[in-house]
């Protein structure tokens, strides 16, 4: 087992406004995302969330490695 490694990460949110607290679009958006990233192989997502003008405004964080990384 490596000491330390990196692993990368992206974290999505929906467009600021009204439907900006919508999470089953948010998943759907997160998944597709995902899919764009040929083999990930998710470690774990995070799910965040803060106030604005509009409302609740969820957040996801996945962190992942692709075929290759170091370790995988």
């Amino acid at each position: 087992m490596p000491d330390s490694w990196t692993i990368r990460h992206f974290s999505q949110a929906n467009p600021r406004g009204e439907r900006q607290g919508d999470v089953a679009a948010l998943l759907r958006r997160v998944a597709d995302s995902i899919d764009e990233h040929a083999g990930a192989e998710v470690q774990d997502i995070t799910f965040g969330s803060e106030v604005n003008d509009d409302g609740d405004w969820p957040s996801l964080t996945v962190y992942f490695h692709l075929p290759g990384d170091d370790g995988v």
